[in-house]
């Protein structure tokens, strides 16, 4: 069984989380700059087993497209394009950011946050695969 890999792209720095290998456990991975991200991702994959690649799908409270969405689609078209043998979904990624400055904050980490800029992306991508976990293993269960 391959990893399941989370991408909170932003337009500086992408966050990346990852399953271990059962896709038990979701983890922060790195934060990369945006501009880095293809060859970080080439890199990565060449190495990973990776089953599936989640996208954080930016929308606003209402339920509508954030502006967001203007640079991640064409990145996902692109990574859909290069990595056709992988599946490619998005995943809602309200409030993932919110949540990871609020657990950073809890864990005493609110001045890293502040000198660490990546910190947050990566434990918002963590949040997102977590919650597409939860989302996935519960769908399941009611399918069964």
């Amino acid at each position: 069984m391959g990893r399941i890999l989370a991408i909170d792209y932003g337009k500086k720095r992408t966050g990346l989380a990852v399953t271990d290998s059962l896709q038990i456990i979701a983890n922060s991975l790195t934060t990369v700059e945006s501009k880095n991200i293809y060859n970080f991702l080439a890199d990565y994959l060449s190495k990973e087993k990776t089953d599936k690649i989640i996208v954080g799908y930016a929308r606003q409270t209402n339920g509508d497209d954030s502006d967001s969405m203007k640079y991640i689609q064409p990145f996902v078209n692109r990574l859909k394009k290069l990595y056709s043998n992988i599946p490619i979904e998005f995943f809602d990624e309200r409030y993932t950011s919110k949540m990871a400055e609020f657990s950073l904050r809890e864990m005493g980490l609110g001045k890293k946050m502040k000198t660490d800029k990546g910190l947050v992306d990566k434990m918002s991508a963590t949040i997102l695969l977590q919650s597409y976990m939860e989302f996935s293993k519960n769908f399941r269960n009611l399918n069964t």
